[in-house]
């Protein structure tokens, strides 16, 4: 096992490093840089100063461009007066230990503009992978006892209606009704809290807080619900005809014991292998179109803005972080198999 480990974090590394490079390379390649981008920001200032200042007259100067020397100087701000592979490897030096850099457009670290938007991504990805795993998981053993009922053709039917309707439809056809925008005033329309959350008392916030949650986790829950829930019924209904099963039964075993002890235990194997991307996805990278309907300043609104402006050490920075925690997070569950089903030995996949 501990061979096992150390070869997956000895791998990690080249796995990082491939996937930081081929991004650098892409933007290397990208038009509209930063220092085009604030270089056409400059100009139109000048501009609108030029028109402000004189009508048409010698007063405008937006047309002459600015001076070769402040060009240079905006270069040397965000770096890129240096070539390319410098940066590249000045870039590997400070991530070898841990140092994200600066934000070119908001004159913080990396750091600080993550960890500004990840409670926005916690608390949505967060309860929307329990609430998926705590209702889902249920449900699929429910439907693999009930196979071929009633009750297992009617939820079939209703969570694929969820996974077939896209989140952010659905978000939007929750604030028709629930928002106060058509119908009923139930929820807030947007943000995590109140203005006034501050003011509240320690009951309160949390009622504020589950009051506002409230329709962005609905939406990004719903449609979740079908790929596990057929997933756990599938992996029970295989586990449920093999033998050890019918000789649990055939010793008197009770069925919820069966099920529970026996079942569960074999079945959860599959269920971890997407729980690592499940987390991941939901948890770090964001939900872009539902934190843009709901105004939740996420991670999803910070990777877009960034690529939008160029923002290159908060992409590469976010990049970096995110794919280490993936693979870790990976690792984690490849070590929860072991625990789950004492069968599976590393040792013996090594070899």
């Amino acid at each position: 096992m501990f061979a096992y480990i150390l070869k997956r974090l000895l791998l990690m590394v080249p796995t990082i490093i491939g996937v930081v490079t081929l991004t650098f390379v892409v933007t290397q390649f990208v038009p509209g840089g930063p220092v085009e981008q604030m270089v056409t920001q400059l100009r139109h200032g000048q501009s609108r100063q030029g028109a402000d200042g004189g009508g048409g007259g010698s007063g405008y100067h937006g047309n002459q461009g600015l001076d070769p020397q402040q060009i240079e100087q905006i270069k040397k701000q965000f770096g890129f007066d240096k070539p390319a592979h410098t940066r590249y490897l000045l870039m590997l030096k400070s991530y070898a230990t841990f140092d994200l850099g600066q934000s070119y457009f908001q004159h913080k670290s990396v750091w600080e503009v993550i960890c500004s938007k990840l409670p926005v991504s916690i608390s949505l990805g967060l309860w929307t992978v329990m609430l998926t795993y705590a209702v889902a998981v249920p449900l699929g053993i429910a439907k693999a006892v009930r196979n071929g009922s009633r009750f297992d053709a009617v939820t079939s039917v209703l969570v694929l209606i969820g996974y077939a309707i896209p989140g952010f439809v659905l978000g939007v056809l929750l604030l028709m009704l629930f928002g106060g925008s058509s119908f009923w005033q139930l929820f807030p329309m947007r943000g995590l809290t109140s203005d006034d959350f501050s003011d509240l008392s320690a009951v309160g916030k949390v009622l504020d807080y589950v009051w506002h949650m409230v329709l962005p986790v609905t939406a990004s829950v719903v449609g979740n619900f079908a790929i596990v829930t057929i997933l756990t019924k599938n992996t029970f209904l295989e586990e449920i005809g093999r033998q050890y099963v019918l000789t649990a039964r055939a010793k008197g075993a009770p069925e919820r014991d069966v099920l529970w002890k026996h079942v569960l235990r074999n079945a959860a194997i599959p269920l971890l292998t997407g729980l690592p991307a499940a987390f991941v996805g939901a948890f770090l990278n964001g939900n872009l179109l539902i934190e843009t309907l709901f105004s939740l300043d996420g991670m999803g609104q910070l990777s877009y803005d960034s690529v939008i402006r160029r923002d290159y050490p908060v992409v590469l920075g976010s990049l970096f972080l995110f794919t280490l925690i993936g693979l870790l997070t990976k690792l984690i569950a490849d070590v929860c198999y072991v625990i789950v089903d004492p069968r599976i030995q590393f040792d013996s996949v090594d070899r």
